[in-house]
């Protein structure tokens, strides 16, 4: 698939923003007033931002709105309801801390679980796409999960938890790109099956359906050397996880913090780069390109 700027900038912000407001509905950090606005003001920058980025890649930005009433069928609806509630309740709970000094815990627990909702549900926007069986796997939903609370752990400066859930998130990316290795091939999905016309013999491309490039291409079809994959993974993980937790373990200084989330920021961004540019579309069967 297309590696697309703004959706790799939406799915990596959002998600920390949707994380540091989980753990600030869980009370993680216990703030009040000054420090309780910045703390929410940093969530809403990342979480609202990371939405507003994603429409840059709509054909037809000014009609989003649409996509809320199709949320028995879409994930993307369902997604769209769950970042409004998210984003509405902890808004109240938010103002409770900064402007009463009181935290109401029912409201804050509703936050919280409706911002993992809404991290979930942009995951099944992808996890649920059987053209592209690198994403249609559990750990899909579970990658995004993992790094949305470990991102969250950090920004809240729950370093011991954030160490260890670090480190989890880690292994569920490399189990997630193990998974993703070999999920096309195991999908059925080939030549014969794609056109129709294994009953009759063996199928292979005579030659490409047209000499230019289209629409199909340009956004279905994206190819990155295996030699270049592999070095960007151990970028993404030592980037990701591994400086990270090194920093947090370290005795605790404001500038290792900063390291530690620039670091995982930095990471995050090249492990959602892949997770686009190596998402084989089945149609790319067509081109000869799988």
């Amino acid at each position: 698939m297309h590696p697309a700027p703004s959706v790799i900038f939406f799915s990596t912000f959002s998600g920390l923003g949707f994380g540091l407001l989980v753990f600030l509905g869980l009370g993680m950090p216990a703030t009040t007033g000054l420090n309780a606005f910045i703390f929410f003001t940093i969530a809403y920058v990342l979480a609202v931002g990371g939405l507003i980025s994603s429409t840059f890649h709509l054909g037809h930005p000014e009609r989003a709105l649409k996509a809320f009433s199709q949320w028995r069928s879409s994930w993307l609806s369902r997604e769209a309801w769950c970042a409004v509630a998210a984003l509405l309740l902890m808004a109240i709970y938010g103002a409770g801390l900064v402007f009463l000094g009181q935290r109401w815990t029912v409201i804050g627990l509703l936050g919280a679980i409706a911002s993992l909702g809404t991290v979930y549900t942009t995951s099944m926007i992808y996890g649920q796409l059987k053209t592209v069986p690198r994403w249609k796997t559990p750990f899909t939903p579970a990658n995004f999960l993992s790094l949305c609370i470990a991102g969250g752990a950090l920004l809240s400066g729950e370093t011991t938890l954030a160490a260890i859930l670090l480190a989890l998130a880690g292994a569920i990316q490399v189990a997630t790109w193990r998974r993703g290795d070999t999920a096309l091939a195991h999908s059925g999905t080939d030549m014969a099956t794609a056109t129709g016309l294994g009953g009759i013999g063996s199928v292979r491309a005579f030659e490409p359906p047209h000499t230019g490039t289209n629409y199909l291409l340009r956004e279905f079809v994206y190819v990155i050397g295996r030699k270049h994959a592999q070095k960007l993974r151990v970028i993404a993980i030592v980037l990701m996880a591994v400086l990270p937790v090194i920093f947090l373990l370290l005795p605790f200084n404001h500038w290792l913090a900063l390291l530690a989330v620039i670091a995982h920021i930095a990471g995050v961004l090249t492990a959602r780069w892949l997770f686009f540019a190596q998402a084989e579309h089945v149609v790319g069967l067509y081109y000869g390109k799988r």
